[in-house]
């Protein structure tokens, strides 16, 4: 182990790890097509993977944490880094598509619990005046996942096999378990925390109007999301190299929409969050339209990541600083909320794509959604503790 290893060594091994996790996540988006062809099954059901991948994180995500309060953060990493490596070989030696269906299942069980714990040791590491960021940097290896794990993967599927994607994700996630080993500090929490006193959260008006916006709202996100790639290539007429820039445009505005709203202070989150709902409504709104104009599609792309990435780091700041009586779970109990919304809108997605409705028709519904979000903001705002939100 390196003796006294300085926060930003241990934030960026943090940083791998939610890449590798964000890339399993996130890559299968641009793999559905070679995932319907290879495993024999329709791409509408191939939505599933993100589904259930979202919905399983979101209904064991807590439940894992609160089972393991016990465990000091280090080794509860170690734990959950070490199923994911598991689950993503299970994926990559997937004989059908029932067994890759499982194979997200398990990794899915670590998801929230994994970034949660790295969320709150990256605070409890850093001063006052850097525990937003700390947020910010965290959530960054999930979103620069999105800018070069998604395009990266989705091309080596495409000329190569999606198999390999899944060998070299279980690669980072070896590089991330040596990194957790030497790096990562054997921080012991002050006192244990208590499974009534962590739900108490739940019972909280400002966290239940910010699950309710998660939920409700953001779920409109993943209604789109999930099937940005045959859109780029029905609608836009992309061909595979088409598809992979213009899954890095949106993942690189995903990064700077991430790493932006972490400079928003505590205190403008509300507004700053509905201003930016708002924006990505209008986008999702006109986006099919956007497609059909050369050139205008890869903007649009890069819009969608701009938005749909600067709204995530400022909701996971607002549920953790809302959350206060519940510190162990607040960081899980973003990431489970984030994925019910996401497995949400991809199971909506996928039902009205099996319904044969237009991919219009969904971008349309998707912007409802959002524009439903806002309007749930401009209510927290009105009814929240702001005294929770005040820079320290």
């Amino acid at each position: 182990m390196f003796k006294n290893p300085s926060r930003n060594m241990i934030i960026t091994v943090f940083m791998i790890g939610a890449f590798a996790v964000g890339m399993t996540e996130y890559v299968v988006t641009g793999l559905l097509t070679q995932f319907a062809a290879d495993l024999d099954v329709a791409v509408a059901t191939t939505g599933l993977l993100l589904s259930v991948y979202a919905l399983s994180v979101a209904v064991f995500g807590p439940v894992i944490r609160l089972l393991t309060l016990r465990f000091s953060p280090k080794s509860l990493l170690l734990i959950l880094v070490s199923i994911f490596i598991i689950s993503n070989i299970i994926a990559a030696t997937a004989p059908n598509f029932e067994v890759l269906l499982l194979s997200r299942l398990l990794s899915a069980s670590m998801h929230a619990p994994f970034f949660g714990v790295m969320m709150s040791l990256a605070m409890a590491i850093s001063p006052p005046h850097k525990k937003t960021s700390a947020i910010s940097l965290v959530n960054g290896g999930l979103v620069i996942a999105v800018m070069l794990g998604v395009p990266f993967g989705s091309y080596i599927g495409a000329v190569l096999d999606w198999r390999i994607v899944f060998w070299i994700i279980v690669a980072l996630g070896l590089v991330n378990l040596l990194g957790l080993i030497f790096i990562t500090p054997n921080y012991k929490n002050g006192e244990v925390p208590k499974i009534s006193t962590e739900l108490t959260a739940l019972k909280d008006k400002n966290v239940i109007m910010l699950i309710i916006t998660i939920v409700f709202g953001y779920s409109g996100v993943f209604t789109a999301y999930t099937f940005l790639e045959p859109m780029l290539r029905e609608i836009a007429n992309m061909s595979d190299l088409g598809v992979t820039f213009s899954m890095l445009m949106f993942g690189t505005f995903a990064v700077i929409g991430n790493f932006s709203a972490g400079n928003v202070q505590p205190g403008k989150l509300t507004g700053a969050v509905t201003l930016v709902i708002l924006f990505l409504a209008i986008v999702l709104l006109s986006f099919t339209f956007m497609l059909q104009v050369p050139y205008l599609a890869y903007i649009a792309a890069g819009l969608f990541g701009l938005g749909t990435f600067g709204i995530s780091p400022m909701l996971n700041a607002k549920i953790i600083f809302a959350a206060i009586t519940a510190p162990a779970l607040a960081g899980t109990l973003a990431a489970s909320v984030f994925n019910l919304s996401n497995a949400i809108g991809a199971y909506l997605g996928s039902t009205l794509l099996a319904q044969q409705f237009s991919y219009t028709s969904i971008t349309f519904i998707a912007g409802g959604m959002l524009i439903f979000g806002a309007i749930c903001m401009v209510a927290t705002h009105f009814i929240e503790d702001k005294s929770r939100f005040t820079s320290e």
